[in-house]
């Protein structure tokens, strides 16, 4: 598949997600075709401005990661991609017209301001779901442990990410399993 076309399919799964990048985004956004694998999809985007060094930037969650992408003329391009196993947090805080989102991953926090609010709690929503899927879920992972996935629940409920009714309901299947 041609990058063009590879765009273009990109911006026809923008378009359904209901997602309308800004011009802002217009670099980061044509970026992606070379940042995506051929079967990755984008489950939502957002755009804001990276806390660190005030840049305009996107955060996109795909069905296999989450990924940071800064494209500035004079800077070339950074990309950071994070496994949803490896989040140990996600959170956003509404202001009066905007909000900011933080991500907690492993030693790190991922701080993104002048996301449009009502996009920041899908975002967040979207990336929960893919944190509370099974390591084991996601390509390219290794067969975890029984103990690593009951260690990677409780982080995930000791986050707030899973309610504990949510964690007793995984930690049933995983012990099934066994």
């Amino acid at each position: 598949m041609s990058e063009k076309s590879r765009l273009d399919e990109i911006r026809d799964e923008l378009k359904s997600l209901d997602i309308s990048p800004t011009i802002f985004a217009r670099k980061e956004i044509h970026e992606l075709p070379d940042i995506l694998s051929p079967e990755e999809r984008i489950v939502y985007l957002v755009e804001g401005r990276n806390k660190l060094n005030n840049h305009h930037i996107i955060l996109a969650a795909t069905d296999r990661r989450l990924i940071f992408v800064d494209k500035e003329f004079m800077y070339g391009l950074m990309v950071e991609d994070f496994s949803y196993s490896k989040i140990s947090s996600i959170q956003y805080e509404k202001d009066f017209l905007l909000a900011s989102i933080d991500i907690q991953v492993t030693d790190d926090i991922v701080e993104i301001d002048g996301v449009g609010k009502y996009h920041a709690e899908l975002f967040c929503e979207k990336v929960r779901e893919f944190m509370s899927r099974p390591e084991g879920f996601f390509q390219n992972t290794a067969e975890p442990s029984a103990l690593d996935q009951l260690e990677q629940l409780g982080r995930l409920r000791e986050a707030g990410v899973l309610t504990e009714e949510e964690f007793l309901e995984q930690k049933k299947k995983l012990m099934e399993k066994l």
